[in-house]
């Protein structure tokens, strides 16, 4: 079992930078994979950018050269956001991948945009 905290949400003007992080209760080094998504009201949840175990990134499209997501040495993965525009308000989540098989979520936090 692996249990995901989300922490640094909040309400921010356009343009505005806000960095999220997630704890994970054990060393993501042991993890497939960490990611981070995202759901706005009435929309289904979408994919924001993802790690690999071996430090490779994606990064969805619309938040390309905005987002950044990194970790610390031990258990803590971050999601820095720059730019912000109002379209970036959602919930966002902390994701990890143990295996194929095996996934967690975090309870999310609330980012809002303004204009």
């Amino acid at each position: 079992q692996v249990q995901l905290v989300e922490s640094g949400g909040g309400s921010v003007q356009s343009g505005g930078s806000l960095k999220l992080s997630c704890v994970a209760s054990r060393s993501i080094f042991s993890f497939k994979s960490v990611a981070w998504f995202r759901q706005a009201p009435g929309r289904q949840r979408e994919f924001v950018a993802s790690m690999s175990a071996g430090g490779s990134t994606t990064y969805a499209e619309p938040v390309k050269g905005r987002f950044a997501i990194s970790r610390d040495v031990r258990n803590t993965m971050y999601l820095q956001m720059n730019s912000l525009r109002p379209e970036d308000t959602a919930v966002y989540y902390c994701h990890a991948l143990i295996t194929d098989a095996v996934k967690y979520w975090g309870q999310g936090t609330q980012v809002t945009v303004s204009s």
